[in-house]
């Protein structure tokens, strides 16, 4: 058989480069290259024929003249078929899944295998393993995908190369989650919550659907089941009037009372856009059957425009009011001192007197943490709102006035926590005022929830108080919400880090803790999370006089003036720096000649 196959080398080699066979790429290779194949061994099958089967030789099979050309033809052919079709598709296929973001999901049950399925068949992402506390699942397979215990994942991000982790644990108790939340921080992984429940119902979930944690999450306690019949005693049936309604605050209240069969909702808002954004928020809501207010009505106005507020309340007579409009960032009212005081006094001071006068049965201030001995002049201008009602229920209006008091609420507007994402999205610095500033934090519905339900427990004059639970550094919240995102600190001692925290200094007004209590002794009412305070207050006569006295300064546009009543008026008020009113400044500046 020695002849047979070195004339085979002789005569193939040379026909096979000058067809091209080995310069064709396999994975690429189309009918081009089998033309290709088919024209060399034909070439090459006529003179080995000839030699071997017509002319033939002793001892050599003539039939292998014709049978080696068929096998050469074949293995050729299929060997770069095999070699095309390996790597080909399945070599794509496997660049393509090594540039997906590999995501292991935290809970095998329903939800889990519901959203790995709908990730699956976008294309967008990889899931490349689930960890479930169920110690009966480990070792499982589901879908072709493997459940592992939660305890390996620090092996399985180096395995699998795993850059997210998406919790699928909506069973789980709050305490639970919270461990797991706290155990995934230092784990390097971007951490991500399940998607809703109609993008899974459609089956199409994508990577994008996929939601940074909740700020429940964050905030770490449970909240407290609201009481049914406090929030329907002051809304259900009843004439419900909000101010501010387009608020961060106003617009969740808001929100709450359309799910409480009120006979007529009154938005009321001075900034057309956030009156028309929460008017059809709430239009499509009742549409969808989530919420059942009878009847809307969105009324653009201002709280300081007393003629406006009495047109409304003479049209509507509402039964109850919830006065959430304020101007309530504290360096913008340090800064604009006049119109802080004139809108958080001035405009209390109208809605009250109108309550009043036409017989609202509740009015509910939405006041702050920073009205407790304030440094600044936003938290002095809500205490002094506080006063307001207080001395007017003290003076026998017919309705309850009461007011409630809570800290910060994540996610509102101005709120640290947007704006800690977009500085992390943007790849930092993440700035934070001082490195031990605290703060009280609430999330949004509960802060309405708890809202809605002190105003229902009002006997008049009431100071409510909401349990915010412990304060929380808002350096540690940084960190958290750095290590939360799968990036890494950058500090001193690790300068590879991604997001650098970055102390800008406490701004004008502004303290490193917040108090609820002015006094110390909180009295318990119905509900666990909400409590009484007794604070002091001036007889209404007289701080009728003196209000009116505020108003003046501020006709005069005298903002020294108008700060120096707000101290005598708001004692424990001590300003932290001098009047820093825009205005006032750009005055004592020396003015360029004509």
């Amino acid at each position: 058989m020695l002849w047979p196959t070195l004339t085979s080398i002789v005569l193939a080699l040379p026909l096979f480069v000058v067809f091209g066979l080995y310069r064709a790429i396999f994975r690429y290779a189309g009918a081009a290259a089998l033309i290709a194949i088919v024209q060399a061994v034909a070439m090459f099958a006529i003179p080995f024929a000839a030699i071997y089967t017509v002319a033939g030789y002793a001892a050599i099979p003539r039939t292998i003249g014709l049978i080696q050309p068929i096998l050469l033809f074949i293995l050729v052919a299929g060997s770069r078929a095999l070699a095309g079709a390996w790597l080909g598709q399945s070599y794509r296929n496997e660049v393509a899944e090594a540039d997906k973001p590999r995501v292991m999901i935290y809970g095998a049950g329903a939800s889990g295998r519901q959203v790995a399925s709908a990730l699956q068949v976008s294309g967008q992402v990889r899931v490349v393993g689930f960890l479930d506390d169920d110690q009966t699942l480990w070792k499982a397979t589901i879908n072709g995908v493997r459940v592992h215990a939660p305890d390996q994942l620090n092996k399985l991000i180096d395995r699998y190369g795993v850059s997210d982790i998406l919790l699928a644990i909506n069973k789980a108790s709050r305490a639970r989650r919270s461990e797991i939340i706290t155990h995934l921080k230092g784990s390097g992984l971007h951490v991500r919550t399940m998607p809703g429940v109609d993008e899974l119902a459609k089956g199409m979930v994508s990577f994008s659907d996929l939601k940074d944690l909740d700020i429940e999450d964050l905030l770490g306690r449970a909240p407290i089941p609201p009481d049914e019949t406090l929030l329907r005693s002051n809304v259900t049936g009843k004439v419900v009037l909000v101010t501010g309604a387009g608020g961060s605050i106003g617009s969740e209240i808001c929100r709450q009372i359309a799910r409480l069969e009120p006979e007529i909702l009154l938005l009321v808002d001075a900034s057309e856009y956030s009156l028309y954004a929460i008017h059809q928020e709430l239009l499509k809501a009742i549409a969808d059957g989530t919420a059942n207010a009878r009847t809307l009505i969105p009324l653009l106005a201002t709280v300081r425009d007393r003629r406006r507020i009495d047109e409304i309340l003479t049209s509507w007579r509402p039964h109850t009011i919830y006065h959430a409009a304020a101007y309530k960032h504290v360096p913008l009212v340090e800064h604009n001192l006049l119109e802080g005081l004139e809108n958080n006094v001035l405009g209390t001071v109208n809605i009250a007197l109108a309550a009043r006068e036409f017989g609202v049965e509740s009015l509910v201030l939405i006041s702050t943490d920073k009205a407790v001995r304030p440094t600044n002049v936003m938290g002095a201008t809500k205490r002094l709102a506080e006063m307001v009602l207080q001395a007017l229920a003290s003076d026998g209006v017919p309705g309850k006035f009461s007011m409630v008091r809570f800290g910060n609420v994540l996610g509102s507007s101005g709120s640290v926590v947007p704006l800690f994402r977009e500085q992390i999205a943007a790849g930092g610095p993440v700035t934070i005022t001082h490195p031990e500033i605290t703060r009280y934090f609430m999330t949004i519905p509960e802060a309405a929830q708890l809202v809605i339900q002190a105003g229902a427990m009002a006997d008049g004059g009431d100071v409510f108080v909401l349990d915010m639970g412990e304060p929380i550094k808002i350096v540690d919240l940084a960190k958290s919400m750095v290590e939360l995102s799968g990036l890494r600190l950058r500090t001193d001692t690790a300068s590879d880090g991604d997001i650098e925290i970055e102390y800008v200094g406490l701004r004008p007004g502004e303290k490193l803790y917040e108090e609820l209590l002015i006094g110390n002794d909180p009295k318990p009412s119905a509900h666990p999370r909400i409590l009484r305070a007794s604070e002091p207050f001036i007889a209404w006569k007289t701080l009728d006089a003196s209000l009116k006295k505020i108003a003046e300064t501020i006709a005069r546009r005298s903002p020294h003036q108008a700060r120096a009543l707000l101290q005598e008026l708001v004692v424990e008020f001590q300003p932290s720096s001098e009047v820093v009113d825009f205005v006032e400044l750009r005055r004592g500046q020396p003015q360029a000649s004509d």
